[in-house]
């Protein structure tokens, strides 16, 4: 085991400094209209979940959890509650970037084009809403095959490379049922170093922080994997909750379900109906429910390579323990949700692992709190 970081105080822990600045993206639509751009340079980044206020036992892997009752929601094509949102969406290419220790961002040529040039159909109309979004209709993600290895992760290298490696098995499974529902899939890019670094969206981890970041504006994910580790400041790592690699990278597919519904058109929708909101409580509960759905989505990967990676029962439950201990702590803007509901959706997504359950949008308020 490495060094324990430093011993908090009594009172809880230092939350998430205030959200790096980012700019809305552009909406892509066949005639090119911009839709983040009138909004101005102030927005809000998505960022991971934090580590809560208290001081947890490192690697018990053998805690059990209660079990909690699980939010339902129905069928895509059973809902007629909300009007459909079409928006167009253009098909894309993506650069996949990593970054050094410096925190620079490192293009390539890995290249996803989606664009069918002979083809004269008619583009599908996607539903872009909250509760009604065509990604609803993509069902479960497939199984996935993505043996883990015995990465360390107290070892940057290995980390970083199995961040990386577990990054190609999460595009294996979400191109797949997006391009299915007609939805562009292009792979986002990647700035992961050892210490810190600062991206478009902002520092990574922001200061005395340790979360990872997903950045709409250019689409990539930032992380720190000493951060994320050993912790930073006053703010304890993921290590001091498990040292299985499993639990780290529950929370890159977490920022994987950023994209997932910045793909989907789901992110925009929030940021809008966020703007509109007159009330910081309702901003903070749009949200909370918005991180939710990111962490349920997380687990649907977890468990779509399971068989695999693999994810024994006894590690499925230090996933549920894991996701019982992280959220938002007393005092800290109340944005990400409850340790006791990130827990019941990361459960949602590994036990029922389909998209349309995922949907928090619909969810009692009591779920998402």
């Amino acid at each position: 085991m490495p060094p324990a970081p430093p011993a908090p105080p009594p009172s809880p822990l230092q939350g998430p400094s205030p959200y790096p600045q980012w700019q809305p993206p552009r909406r892509r639509s066949g005639a090119g209209a911009v839709i983040g751009g009138i909004f101005g340079a102030i927005a809000v980044a998505f960022v991971g979940i934090i580590v809560i206020a208290a001081v947890l036992r490192g690697g018990d892997d053998s805690h059990m959890v209660s079990p909690v009752a699980l939010p339902t929601s129905t069928p895509y094509e059973a809902r007629t509650s909300e009007p459909a949102d079409p928006t167009p969406t253009a098909s894309t290419t993506s650069t996949t970037s990593t970054a050094d220790d410096s925190g620079d961002s490192q293009g390539s040529d890995d290249t996803t084009d989606t664009t069918d040039t002979a083809d004269a159909r008619p583009r599908r109309v996607l539903n872009t809403s909250l509760t009604n979004n065509t990604l609803y209709r993509a069902g479960s993600l497939p199984r996935v095959s993505c043996p883990a290895g015995s990465a360390n992760i107290y070892s940057n290298a290995q980390l970083k490379a199995l961040i990386l490696k577990t990054s190609r098995c999460l595009d294996k499974g979400w191109a797949q049922i997006l391009q299915q529902q007609g939805i562009d899939w292009r792979r986002p890019g990647y700035a992961i170093t050892s210490t810190r670094g600062r991206g478009a969206c902002g520092d990574f981890p922001s200061a005395g922080g340790i979360v990872p970041y997903y950045c709409p504006r250019n689409e990539t994910i930032y992380a720190s994997t000493s951060a994320m580790v050993r912790g930073s400041g006053r703010s304890l790592g993921y290590g001091q909750l498990t040292n299985w690699h499993g639990g780290i990278v529950s929370m890159m597919a977490h920022e994987y379900g950023h994209h997932v519904q910045q793909l989907s058109g789901l992110s925009n929708t929030w940021w809008e109906k966020s703007l509109r909101s007159t009330s910081k409580s309702g901003r903070l509960a749009l949200s909370r429910r918005f991180e939710l759905q990111a962490t349920c989505f997380g687990a649907m990967f977890m468990r779509s390579v399971s068989a695999t990676y693999p994810v024994t029962p006894a590690r499925r439950d230090t996933l549920y323990y894991f996701y019982s201990r992280v959220g938002d702590w007393a005092g800290a803007p109340r944005d990400h949700g409850s340790p006791a509901n990130n827990n019941r959706w990361f459960r949602q997504g590994y036990e029922k692992n389909k998209t349309f359950q995922c949907n928090t949008w619909l969810a009692p308020a009591s779920t998402t709190s």
